[in-house]
């Protein structure tokens, strides 16, 4: 295994949109909710085990979950877990994983991605980014991967690309364009247009490369970062709360991905979903003969069809003439929608902090 390839697990949201699984106290990255055994995070660190050594497998997440990562995956030094006192996006937290790694390897090959991703090909997936970490490591180049999509989806963003005879041998393309979440009309232009690929958030580059781009385009996020004297000393913490206190939020897809000139994109098909609502956990879980997926002991279903049901407090469940409708059922709350209004579940999270307070229901 190669000694210089790094991954960078990004764990530090608070995934309101699977409430009431999901809470402040353990985000949906620690919650078991393909219910396989393990939570999303675990599944993300053993899938990298296969590409990167342990060791140099990273984790940025909030200060609150430190002790989260310490119980769902033992035995990390504590140097692996990088903790941040606010949520500043993407690009604060990859300049200060950058530059954490780059204090222990200038040579390092890095592939970034979100804790909570659902991969169904793993042997596919490590190929693929295993492709991604040879061409960085002899390229310049930014690489992101880009799944084919399967269906007009307007809840992610996209990528065009063309091929670059160059790089053919690697598999990569260069990115002519990202484009926002499109309307559904646009969505339909674009699978058919064939040139467009669904952006997963995952990246791959070298050390080098992606400090050269942090100082082009973000370059007051990475002089923010650029002070060795506090890393990995007793002052670290209170160096990087007054760097996050006036850091900018910022994407990486925004500040970088979007401007710079060397950003390719891997065509992949290893069956992924960003599993970032319960609509996207449904598309993706096993389903009985009527189209439900449950999750959760003791539910006993009668005339019901096409529901995304979870029974986390496994206390009976009975549904009746229900159809495709969203079901949580958790120690503290219940949630019944239509899967069609998911995303009035921001909205509903936002009706409870103001009139229902209490922690125990966020």
């Amino acid at each position: 295994m190669d000694k210089n390839n790094y991954c960078i697990i990004m764990a530090g949201g608070i995934g309101t949109r699977f409430w009431p699984l999901s809470k402040v106290a353990k985000p949906k990255q620690f919650i078991d909710v393909l219910g396989n055994g393990s939570s999303l995070i675990q599944s993300t660190f053993s899938r990298f085990e296969r590409i990167c050594p342990r060791e140099n497998i990273y984790i940025v997440t909030n200060n609150i979950y430190r002790d989260i990562v310490n119980e769902q995956i033992p035995s990390l030094n504590p140097n692996q877990i990088i903790t941040e006192p606010l949520r500043r996006n993407t690009a604060p937290c990859l300049a200060y994983a950058n530059k954490k790694i780059y204090l222990e390897n200038h040579n390092a090959n890095i592939v970034v991605t979100p804790a909570d991703h659902y991969i169904i090909d793993e042997d596919d997936f490590e190929k693929t980014v295993r492709l991604g970490l040879e061409a960085t490591k002899k390229n310049d180049i930014l690489v992101t991967l880009g799944i084919k999509p399967t269906y007009p989806n307007t809840g992610y963003g996209y990528i065009q690309y063309m091929t670059n005879e160059k790089l053919k041998s690697f598999g990569v393309n260069k990115v002519k364009l990202f484009t926002e979440k499109p309307s559904l009309e646009m969505a339909v232009k674009f699978i058919a247009s064939g040139d467009f690929l669904w952006n997963s958030g995952m990246f791959i580059w070298s050390l080098k490369s992606i400090n050269k781009a942090m100082k082009a385009f973000l370059p007051d996020v990475y002089k923010a970062f650029d002070n060795n004297k506090f890393y990995n000393t007793p002052q670290e913490e209170d160096f990087i709360n007054e760097i996050y206190a006036t850091c900018r939020s910022i994407s990486i897809d925004y500040g970088i991905m979007e401007q710079a000139t060397n950003v390719y994109v891997i065509p992949s098909n290893f069956g992924w979903s960003d599993v970032g609502s319960w609509g996207a956990l449904y598309n993706v879980l096993s389903k009985d003969e009527k189209e439900n997926s449950v999750v959760g002991k003791n539910v006993m279903l009668y005339d019901t069809k096409g529901c995304c049901i979870n029974n986390a407090d496994n206390k009976l469940m009975v549904l009746e003439g229900m159809e495709d409708c969203i079901v949580v059922n958790t120690k503290e709350a219940l949630l019944v929608c239509k899967r069609d209004n998911e995303q009035r579940i921001k909205e509903f999270v936002t009706n409870i902090e103001m009139k229902k307070t209490g922690e125990h229901y966020l």
